[in-house]
């Protein structure tokens, strides 16, 4: 499959990615992760292993969509939607069955 990522354009596929990533350990997640195999890998860390670029030419957001175009599972940072409700009331009301606010 044909990708772009940071403005260069990449031939990828789901055995190629694999293979890129057999051996390699995987770094703790923080954000976005993509799993690949039975590992959770940074989005970063995929790409830069893929692209062989430095991880700052690229976004997570490049890589999780190229990811998921060839079949991975990928992962948002759970603190990004949570970081988004801030106020108490929105919060609440955010919540399946809460009770409303006095």
């Amino acid at each position: 499959m044909r990708c772009v990522i940071a403005r260069f354009p990449f031939e990828l596929t789901k055995s190629g990615v694999l293979d890129a990533m057999k051996g390699v350990k995987p770094e703790p997640v923080t954000g976005e992760s993509v799993i690949i195999g039975r590992r959770h890998y940074p989005a970063k860390q995929v790409g830069q292993v893929i692209t062989h670029q430095d991880r700052r030419d690229f976004s997570s957001g490049e890589v999780l969509r190229a990811m998921a175009q060839l079949g991975f599972t990928c992962r948002t940072a759970p603190e990004a939607t949570a970081a988004r409700i801030a106020d108490p009331l929105q919060r609440a009301s955010a919540l399946p069955d809460a009770p409303m606010p006095s």
